[in-house]
């Protein structure tokens, strides 16, 4: 039987992992989505639960397979959940991946929390390969929310002159979504602050070649007013003078 001292990781990006002191435990898939869910959703009322879970069924028949599933965890020694009345949550022991992001992005202010935590919080996907209405709305709030923690991580340190490290999260933000825009302006300015205009230049016309290539689009106006100052020379040089109008032939008189 689990001690009170237990750790139990319930681990939902990158696949579902169900961790009891580092032992991987083994749940069926089908009450995989049952935990996760409850994970999820924490709090959530059984007849909620139940219409997530089987939306094709009735109300009746959907609540009666989720006291059979939620009976079926209770046997399992290991089992991660409690019920409340009326609510399902995961037991007080148990920490989940999901909420360590949701707590990293919270506290990118802080600066006693490390920026490395930010880093690889999140690096993967939420359940790859779940196409649950819930998971696919999960996947993206939380896809978004990494998103724009790397990229409010790259301005913090772009700002305080750590070149360095902004420019390692604004690459970590443009592999996660390469066609997004934002990341490649970061990586332009960070360039810029750097002084290295090659490569900005280089960032620049790499991401213009990738959306022409990918969505038949131009970078933003934002993008490319980023490197007004540095491409004016090289404007004026390669820009032909306007010709003078011809003068017109003198008559000469008789």
């Amino acid at each position: 039987m689990p001690t009170p001292a237990a750790q139990i990781r319930l681990l939902l990006l990158g696949g579902f992992r169900l961790l009891h002191d580092d032992t991987p435990v083994t749940v069926p898939r089908g009450l995989q989505r049952i935990i996760a869910l409850i994970g999820l959703r924490p709090g959530a009322t059984r007849s909620h639960l139940a219409g997530l879970l089987w939306p094709d069924a009735t109300e009746e028949r959907a609540l009666s397979s989720l006291r059979t599933a939620l009976w079926r965890l209770r046997q399992d020694p290991y089992c991660p959940l409690r019920t409340d009345g009326d609510t399902v949550h995961l037991d007080p022991r148990v920490s989940l991946d999901v909420d360590d992001l949701v707590h990293t992005a919270a506290h990118l202010h802080d600066t006693n929390h490390p920026a490395l935590d930010a880093l690889a919080a999140g690096r993967h996907d939420l359940l790859p390969g779940w196409y649950d209405d819930w998971v696919l709305l999960e996947r993206e709030r939380l896809r978004q929310l990494r998103l724009h923690m790397l990229e409010q991580l790259a301005r913090n340190h772009l700002q305080a002159g750590r070149h360095g490290e902004a420019l390692q999260a604004a690459l970590e933000a443009m592999a996660a979504e390469p066609l997004r825009e934002t990341p490649h302006r970061l990586v332009v300015q960070i360039h810029l602050a750097e002084g290295n205009a090659f490569e900005a230049l280089h960032a620049f016309y790499v991401y213009r070649d990738l959306i022409l290539r990918e969505l038949h689009l131009e970078p933003s106006a934002a993008m490319c007013a980023l490197l007004d100052d540095t491409l004016a020379p090289i404007r004026r040089r390669t820009t032909p003078p306007h010709p003078r109008p011809p003068t017109r032939p003198t008559r000469s008189q008789p």
